[in-house]
């Protein structure tokens, strides 16, 4: 997929500090590390997709208040035109076998009409889960065939993982 490289390509994750599985407190959440890596790399542009309310600082806590807001999670601020961008990466950790309900707000209503997407989730152990077939339900028609699942307790580290993907 090198070709791609070369393209104008936006981030869209979501990322929490905090608590983590399997890596304790951190200052930084693990998608925000590839969403990084994937900027520096190719010089994407980023948008950090915030909750409009935080969640809980406790890793427990914060994944039961995520089961409730499935299909409602209200954020910060949207995207509203991806018109100028060629290839679209959507990066989540896995949440109850999907991506954080705060994604399907940021994108459910975007035109990826003739974009290329790639998608990133991060784990301890789900993979790719439902994310690919989940975001394939909420942007009709788009086609998705590049993707990759990073252990988060490994994205501090996975920077030539990145760099081989992309």
């Amino acid at each position: 997929m090198s070709e791609l490289r070369n393209k104008k390509s936006l981030v869209i994750y979501f990322s929490r500090a905090d608590e983590n599985y399997a890596v304790g407190y951190v200052n930084k959440g693990n998608t925000e590390y590839i969403a990084e890596y994937v900027r520096d790399i190719i010089g994407a542009q980023i948008f950090k997709v915030e909750p409009l309310v935080p969640y809980s600082k406790e890793y427990n806590k914060c994944i039961e208040e995520a089961k409730l807001r499935v299909g409602n999670a209200p954020i910060k601020n949207k995207i509203d035109d991806i018109s100028q961008y060629e290839v679209i990466y959507i990066m989540t950790p896995v949440y109850w076998g999907s991506y954080a309900p705060e994604i399907e707000t940021a994108i459910k209503d975007l035109d990826f009409t003739r974009k290329t997407i790639r998608i990133v989730t991060t784990h301890e152990g789900s993979g790719l889960a439902n994310v690919v077939d989940d975001i394939r339900k909420i942007c009709k028609g788009v086609v998705i065939n590049d993707f990759i699942a990073i252990k988060g307790s490994e994205c501090i580290n996975a920077k030539n993982t990145i760099e081989n993907w992309l």
